[in-house]
Formats: C-alpha cells, structure tokens, sequence
C-alpha cells in the first residue's frame, strides 16, 4: 500500500493537486482560424470589411531569410462580444499547430439584418450559399439565417436573434 501511494503521490501530493486545479479559471474561449500562409493578412483585411471586425492585437512570425513575406503568427480580432484570432498555417509542418487548414466549425454571427449583412459580406469576397432561411430551413441558429462560405474555406451564418417566447 505504502509503494502504491508513493508512485500515486502520497494523500499530501493529491490534496495539493486538487487545490490547484480547483484554482483553474478560463477567462476566454478564442477560435483560431487557419488560412494557407501567406494569406492570413488578407483574411484579416476579409474579416474587417465583411463583418466589421476589429483587430486586437498582432504578432508577427520572423521567417527565414529567403521568404520575402514574414508569416503572421496570429492577429485577434474582436467581432460584438467575442473574439478570435486568425494565423498563417506554417510551411513546415513540425511546428505547424494542426494538420490541415479545415475546422470543421461554423460560425455564427447575430445581427437584426441578415440581408444587409450577407450583402455586406459578398461584397466583400464571401460566397452566399443558398437563399436566407427562415422557420424550419433556418436551423438552429434564428429566425432567419443566411450562410456564407469566405475566401478562405470557413462558413459563417449570420442569424437574426431567436424571439423568446412569451
């Protein structure tokens, strides 16, 4: 019993453990979208002009002296109450944080004017996919919902708000 508990850690080791990860606190859940290096910049320009995104902060990546463009390590885009960041998948794929540039996400977007809204982001380079859905078609996001494909492979929906019942 006594060995057991010493490779387990003793009760004094397992009690600390617990403290600290009971202190553990997340103070922001930020998507990172991958794009095909070296587009990340014009991803970020997208994201401004089509949903009216606001960048955060930006870090760029030294790159080696051959490579005239330095790759964006990450920029952080505020868009309402969230924010994500956006990056240039790496080259060389031993530091590349994942193995593809898909998510496998959709993200959704509120606003009151869904049609303004598609617009504003087809003008901007987005592909509407289908016409805006309202009641059944609409899905799980809103009363109504358009969906949008961006230049860079990723689907957003731009939702109207759910009306509460009353």
């Amino acid at each position: 019993m006594a060995q057991e508990e010493a490779q387990n850690g003793g009760a004094d080791q397992k009690e600390a453990t617990k403290t600290a990860v009971a202190a553990v606190t997340f103070t922001a859940v930020k998507p990172q979208l991958f794009v095909e290096a070296p587009k990340a910049n014009d991803a970020v320009q997208f994201y401004k002009a089509a949903f009216g995104a606001e960048e955060v902060t930006r870090v760029n990546q030294k790159r080696k002296a051959e490579q005239e463009i330095p790759l964006l390590s990450s920029v952080e885009l505020k868009l309402g109450s969230s924010s994500f960041l956006v990056s240039d998948l790496p080259d060389d794929d031993s530091s590349a944080p994942v193995k593809a540039a898909t998510t496998g996400c959709v993200f959704c977007l509120e606003t009151e004017d869904v049609e303004a809204a598609v617009a504003k982001a087809v003008s901007a380079g987005a592909v509407s996919e289908g016409e805006i859905a309202e009641g059944d078609g609409a899905a799980y996001c809103g009363g109504r919902v358009g969906k949008l494909k961006d230049p860079y492979g990723n689907i957003w929906m731009i939702c109207s708000p759910v009306k509460k019942a009353e």
